[in-house]
């Protein structure tokens, strides 16, 4: 029987004061987008607070190798780190499972 491993980041995000909700939805999307097609995983938009700058997004890969799934998941948040400018991570959580 095949072993799946599940790897999920989940990422708590200060976004830009000066942008409406809909310009906020645009960058979370943005990012949701560029993590599925660089890293193969899945990603969503967990919460986007309309009332503040706050949003969390998190996103997963399967794999059938537990150091194939770490590997991936640390790549795509060195990603979001490097490359997600419009964005300031706040806390992030990863669970390899």
């Amino acid at each position: 029987m095949a072993h799946t491993t599940i790897g999920v980041c989940t990422l708590y995000l200060d976004l830009p004061e000066e942008t409406t909700f809909n310009e906020r939805r645009g960058i979370l999307k943005s990012i949701i987008t560029r993590l599925h097609h660089t890293f193969n995983v899945s990603a969503a938009e967990i919460t986007l607070d309309q009332a503040s700058d706050t949003a969390v997004i998190a996103f997963a890969a399967v794999s059938n190798n537990q150091s194939h799934a770490n590997s991936v998941i640390h790549k795509a948040l060195q990603w979001v780190e490097q490359h997600a400018h419009d964005v300031v991570i706040t806390d992030q959580e990863i669970e390899i499972l």
